[in-house]
C-alpha cells in the first residue's frame, strides 16, 4: 500500500486507535524508545499525552523551554510532571535569554521569526534526530495554516532525516477537546480560564478577540506559526 493510501486509513480511526495501531506496527521503534511527543502543556497536548503515557509511561515529553513562558505554564508543567510521573525533557536554545538579548536585543519585538527559530526550531529539530515517531496535539481547526494537516504524515527535517509525524486529534473540534478534558478529569493550564485560546511565550501571546482565529492572539497577529511545524517538509 502506498504511503498516501496508508495515511488515509488513519483518518477514519479514533485517537486511541491511531496510537494503538502505530505502536503495534512500529514495535521496533517503540522498543528502542524512539517515540516522543512535543508538549507545550496546552489542552490538546495533554489529551494526546494522557493517551500515550498509559501505553508508554516513559515516553520522552519534549518541552521547548524558551525562557519566555508564562509563570503559570512553568508551574503547570512541573505540577503535571510530578502528578503523571512524566519524562519531561526541557529543550533550550544554545544561548540563554540574557545572552541572546545582550547580543541581538529583544528579538521577540524586533524579529519574532528569528527568535522562534533560535529558541524553538533549532532545539527541537536537533532533539528530533533521536526519534522515529513524533506525536503532536495539532488540530486542523486551530489555524488556516493547519487546515490540510493529516493524522499521519512523513516529515523530513533539514538534515534529511525522515520521521513519522502523528496528530491523533487532527479532526477534533475545540468542543471535543474540552469534552474529553472534563470527562477524563485532566487538569488544565489555568490561563484558559482567563480567555487565552493558544498559549505560547508570554511576550507573544494575547487573548484573541471574540470569534477570531484561536491563534490570532499569537505574535500580535503578525504570523500564525513559530516554525516547528512549517520548517520541516512533508515527505509523503
Amino acid at each position: 500500500m502506498t504511503q498516501p493510501a496508508l495515511a488515509e486509513e488513519f483518518e477514519a480511526l479514533s485517537a486511541d486507535a491511531v496510537i494503538d495501531r502505530l505502536l503495534a506496527e512500529n514495535s521496533a521503534a517503540k522498543s528502542k524508545g524512539s517515540v516522543c511527543i512535543t508538549c507545550s502543556f496546552q489542552a490538546e497536548d495533554m489529551i494526546v499525552l494522557d493517551l500515550l503515557r498509559k501505553r508508554l509511561p516513559d515516553i520522552p515529553v519534549l518541552f521547548l523551554d524558551t525562557g519566555y513562558h508564562f509563570a503559570e505554564t512553568y508551574a503547570y508543567r512541573d505540577r503535571m510532571a510530578q502528578a503523571w510521573h512524566l519524562n519531561v525533557q526541557n529543550l533550550a536554545a544554545k544561548k540563554s535569554v540574557a545572552e541572546q538579548e545582550a547580543e541581538f536585543g529583544i528579538l521577540n519585538r524586533t524579529d519574532p521569526g528569528r527568535c522562534c527559530h533560535l529558541r524553538k526550531v533549532e532545539p527541537l529539530f536537533a532533539a528530533l534526530e533521536n526519534f522515529d515517531i513524533w506525536f503532536t496535539g495539532l488540530r486542523r481547526e486551530q489555524s488556516p495554516t493547519r487546515k490540510n494537516l493529516k493524522v499521519v504524515e512523513h516529515h523530513e527535517l533539514p538534515s534529511g532525516k525522515v520521521l513519522l509525524k502523528v496528530s491523533p486529534l487532527a479532526a477534533w473540534t475545540w468542543g471535543q477537546v474540552w469534552e474529553r478534558t472534563f470527562r477524563e478529569k485532566i487538569d488544565y493550564l489555568p490561563l484558559y480560564d482567563s480567555g487565552y485560546r493558544s498559549i505560547g511565550c508570554e511576550p507573544c501571546t494575547a487573548i484573541p478577540a471574540a470569534g477570531a482565529d484561536p491563534r490570532s492572539g499569537r505574535w500580535g497577529g503578525a504570523k500564525l506559526e513559530c516554525g516547528i511545524h512549517t520548517e520541516s517538509k512533508r515527505a509523503d
